[in-house]
């Protein structure tokens, strides 16, 4: 097995999860299957960078001397829309080409983007930062909701921890996933978040309402997916018409009352089939669904699988 190495860029107001998070996933991979990565870190001079939470960090090499890897890693934070920038953005332009692999982890993908290596890309980033990177790049075909992406041999992915999620993708890509599982489960992770996932869950995806009639119903939709959720009946426990709760509740949180409850009933019949061993049938009425059919249709328009599939794919394997 051929060597890869894993270069990760650090700057002056990095973000230190995005390093540490895939440094240490490659790391283990490295210790887990001897011989298979060669992690190395490296700030464009060599000096060493502090983090955006005061963190110093020592590099190992400076970029200006490193040789080409197979893999580099550009993690995010502050630093990436520092007036500093633009030496490192140049070095991307120039040596980014060359490697196998390029990956971005949260607003790692605001550099690449500068750097022109998005363009005509489908890319992610922190949800945050996804209206700027559409704004400043249109030729990047922004998709904000997966926590990371792959458009060829380019990686993105979205805030923070996304970034473990994605460096065990990359592992189980490599080495097959009973080595990824290992490293996911001496990190203490799942190794069962697809990358289409979203972000954050259906609570934190929307606003919270102002109004204390409409955060009620906010909380009653998530505690009761099965209930009768149609704009009727919570525009009565809202204690408004249904014109003015729909107009309201779309002013106040973003989105409209139907989308919010698919998002609510989407992810509640996730968290079922990801942890419980209840039947299709059994989920599809806890979650408001009805029929296994109607679930069916939910799940392959959102995530472009269906239920049985989706748990067989990521319900963690029991531990003996």
């Amino acid at each position: 097995m051929a060597q890869r190495t894993v270069l990760v860029v650090l700057f002056d107001g990095v973000q230190s999860l995005d390093v540490t998070g895939p440094l240490e996933v490659f790391t283990g991979a490295g210790q887990h299957t001897p011989g298979s990565y060669r992690v190395r870190t490296a700030s464009l001079d060599g000096a060493p960078v502090r983090t955006s939470s005061g963190l110093t960090l020592v590099p190992d090499e400076a970029l200006t001397s490193a040789c080409a890897p197979h893999t580099l890693v550009v993690p995010g934070g502050r630093g990436t829309r520092r007036p500093d920038t633009p030496p490192l953005i140049g070095w991307l332009r120039d040596n980014a080409p060359r490697t196998q692999r390029l990956v971005s982890v949260c607003t790692g993908a605001l550099l690449l983007a500068e750097a022109g290596l998005l363009e005509g890309r489908r890319a992610t980033t922190h949800w945050a930062y996804c209206d700027k990177l559409a704004r400043d790049h249109p030729a990047v075909e922004v998709d904000p909701d997966p926590i990371y992406v792959r458009d060829g041999d380019v990686y993105t992915s979205a805030g923070v921890t996304s970034g473990i999620d994605l460096a065990l993708a990359l592992v189980e890509e490599d080495l097959g996933r009973d080595a990824a599982l290992a490293i996911a489960r001496h990190l203490v992770v799942f190794l069962r978040r697809p990358g289409n996932q979203a972000q954050f869950s259906a609570q934190l995806a929307v606003q919270t309402a102002r109004r204390e009639p409409l955060r009620e119903v906010q909380q009653w939709i998530t505690e009761h997916p099965a209930a009768d959720l149609s704009v009727e009946a919570l525009a009565a426990r809202a204690r408004l018409s249904p014109r003015h709760f729909a107009r309201a509740f779309h002013t106040e949180t973003g989105t409209t009352p139907g989308r919010y409850v698919d998002r609510v009933r989407l992810e509640h019949a996730r968290r079922l089939l990801e942890d419980t061993a209840d039947g299709v049938e059994e989920i599809s009425r806890a979650s408001g669904y009805g029929t296994p059919e109607g679930m069916r249709r939910a799940f392959v328009k959102a995530l472009g699988t269906a239920p049985a599939e989706y748990r067989r794919r990521f319900r963690p394997a029991p531990v003996r």
